[in-house]
């Protein structure tokens, strides 16, 4: 049962996580209030870091931004890692 719960808030937060930057992303081209880089990474640590790096694949949003590119990732692995290892 824990394990169909982890699972449901792991694909939720990763899909908010996308949602999150893709707003993100079309402020940025209009030119409107951005979302701040403190909430974009808090999506990616909470558990979003899947959807936050699909952001940034498919959105191509926070690419040029060596401090993504270090973090997302890293964070996408350590994730996955936990959820293999509980589900085990």
């Amino acid at each position: 049962m824990s394990g169909h719960i982890l699972i449901i808030y792991y694909l939720i937060i990763n899909i908010l996580s996308f949602i999150i930057w893709g707003i993100d992303k079309r402020r940025a081209r209009l030119h409107y209030y951005r979302i701040p880089e403190k909430v974009l990474f808090l999506s990616a640590f909470i558990g979003g870091a899947g959807g936050a790096f699909l952001g940034m694949i498919v959105l191509r949003h926070k690419t040029k931004h060596f401090i993504f590119w270090a973090t997302v990732p890293l964070l996408l692995l350590i994730q996955l890692s936990v959820i293999v290892f509980i589900l085990k």
